[in-house]
């Protein structure tokens, strides 16, 4: 199969430069057109990017001398993908948009996310959702990544799931100031500091686990029936966002078969070795003090869920702590790795 040509929308923002960073040399995708705001618009990406590129090492060779248009279907000829990382305000017409004139989107925005039959996909969790698509009434299909802070919840939650049920989670979460996006937070605001805010995050982190663990029927999305309370804080870490996770299962299943089910635990990407995809999706840590954005965030290269500290629940029944890498396996590094799933199965 010959490569695919994508845009990468919203390509001057933090998930854009991920994207950038992601594709360089990938085996499917070609990125052929970058899009950013009229602000940068007509200007070469290095151009525009030399004082704003935040990531480690230097930008790719490749992106530096694409000239930057807007992000219009018109203006990008030959495209058959786009990848959206584009501000929610703009996003939703956007996007639409692109789907309209036949460009699939595959999306780390929230405005789709909750559309019946727009997947709310995690290659590994929930690949069969992308039978909704064929319901979509646009030529090219719309499909999102979740928010990212759940992303590492939900794929935790994912072998539990389906192994013992599951009544209701709590879960706390400590959030990069990446997750912010650039500039991100005020420093006099962040550093030495918790801020236990973050504006829509925790209806977010309440609602889209359960549409990722839901089932496909008539075309749409039922979501999982199950109750989760979260509690959403930012604290002064670069990348990795932390989550405390408390589970009540319908079946309370052993120290051993919660391990068991994490170890054994693969999908579809596994299953079929896209290049994005960890050998293991979950790592479990046995140290105590473990795992830590610090020693743990690249673990399969970003891409791999890291867990520790499963104990007893004295409330719920276990309790333990997710790492997930915020910008790669909970933005960029997802879409990607979604869209490699989709042009395996002949959607693209």
């Amino acid at each position: 199969m010959s490569k695919i040509n994508v845009a990468v929308l919203g390509a001057t923002g933090s998930v854009g430069q991920r994207f950038i960073q992601l594709l360089e040399n990938h085996p499917y995708f070609q990125v052929t057109h970058l899009c950013a705001s009229e602000n940068s618009a007509g200007k070469t990406y290095a151009e525009v990017m030399k004082k704003r590129w935040k990531i480690s090492g230097d930008i790719p060779k490749y992106a530096r001398d694409i000239i930057i248009t807007l992000p219009d279907p018109k203006v990008t000829p030959g495209v058959k993908l786009a990848f959206s990382g584009l501000d929610a305000s703009v996003a939703g017409e956007v996007e639409t948009s692109f789907a309209e004139a036949g460009i699939h989107i595959i999306s780390n925005s929230k405005n789709h996310r909750m559309v019946e039959n727009v997947p709310l996909l995690s290659a590994e969790v929930n690949a069969n959702h992308l039978d909704v698509i064929s319901s979509q009434k646009t030529p090219g299909k719309i499909v999102t990544n979740s928010n990212c802070t759940i992303m590492g919840v939900t794929i935790s939650l994912k072998p539990l799931y389906e192994k013992f049920g599951i009544e209701s989670v709590m879960l706390f979460s400590m959030q990069a100031i990446s997750g912010a996006g650039y500039p991100g937070v005020p420093t006099m605001d962040i550093l030495g500091n918790v801020v236990p805010f973050i504006g829509g995050e925790e209806d977010k982190a309440e609602i889209e686990p359960l549409k990722c663990l839901g089932r496909t029927e008539g075309g749409k999305i039922i979501n999982a029936d199950f109750k989760i309370s979260a509690h959403c804080n930012r604290v002064p870490v670069f990348d990795g966002h932390t989550v405390c996770v408390s589970v009540k299962f319908k079946r309370t299943p052993t120290e051993s078969e919660i391990l068991e089910a994490w170890s054994s635990f693969k999908g579809e990407p596994q299953e079929l070795k896209l290049p994005l995809a960890p050998d293991f999706p979950i790592l479990y840590r046995q140290e105590e003090d473990r795992p830590q954005p610090r020693l743990d965030l690249e673990t399969g290269r970003g891409m791999t869920t890291v867990v520790g500290r499963l104990r007893p629940d004295p409330i719920l029944d276990w309790k333990y702590v997710v790492l997930s890498h915020n910008t790669v396996r909970g933005a960029a590094g997802a879409a990607i790795l979604n869209a490699e799933l989709m042009y395996r199965k002949n959607l693209l």
